[in-house]
């Protein structure tokens, strides 16, 4: 999604600042926000590419300018909505009061470990066979989607090397509007594209600085040699 979430390269916001000893939460309401995200996200009724599209769609304003889990927070609270999971009225009021929605699937605390060890496995089988080889010669495409989709808004229209083939995955730009299980067969081979910074950003950029992106078939072609 062409939105400001994508601020891979782009200029105007500072260097990233590396913070020495940096905690996995600043506070307990962080903890809390992923625990939450995660439990929920157990129930079945969205899936991981969803999530990523709920806090994409995020006002611009309220993604830049609160703190990394506030933006979880927010996104949880409108799926919890849009699923009819709570009210617009119970949120305001920090309090049920409609009838919970039955057969939602719940994560029991004694099997957090368990699920959390499984995760989600996006790999899928394919009788595509892969396009492209490591050590090939690919160009990401410009693209432009009104929705969900994992390539880089910096790497597209640049060329890169194939370095790993991951084999046959999900593709989050259909995943977004699916559910798992049933499962339409929507997989496509994904590889590790490394693009050379000057490639990304000209002479100015570091020397010898790469960066690697994950990227699936439908976002590359083949250059020619």
């Amino acid at each position: 999604m062409n939105g400001v979430h994508d601020m891979g390269g782009l200029q105007g916001y500072g260097p990233v600042q590396i913070e020495a000893n940096e905690p996995l939460f600043h506070g307990d309401w962080e903890r809390r926000a992923l625990g939450v995200t995660v439990a929920m996200g157990a129930s079945g009724l969205w899936n991981i590419d969803l999530a990523r599209s709920a806090r994409e769609s995020l006002p611009p304003l309220d993604y830049v300018k609160g703190p990394y889990y506030a933006i979880w927070t927010q996104a949880l609270q409108n799926l919890l909505i849009e699923r009819g999971l709570i009210t617009a009225e119970e949120l305001a009021l920090g309090q049920p009061i409609t009838p919970p929605m039955a057969g939602v699937r719940v994560l029991q605390a004694a099997d957090v470990d368990a699920a959390l060890a499984k995760g989600s496995p996006t790999d899928r089988p394919s009788t595509q066979a892969p396009r492209f080889a490591v050590g090939q010669r690919v160009r990401a495409l410009n693209l432009n989607p009104l929705g969900h989709t994992r390539l880089p808004r910096y790497v597209r229209g640049h060329i890169g090397t194939v370095v790993l083939h991951h084999g046959s995955h999900v593709l989050p730009d259909r995943h977004v509007s699916q559910m798992l299980p049933p499962f339409d067969g929507t997989a496509e081979h994904l590889y590790t594209v490394v693009f050379d910074g000057t490639e990304l950003w000209g002479p100015q950029a570091e020397a010898g600085h790469q960066v690697s992106v994950d990227a699936w078939e439908s976002y590359l072609e083949a250059v020619a040699a």
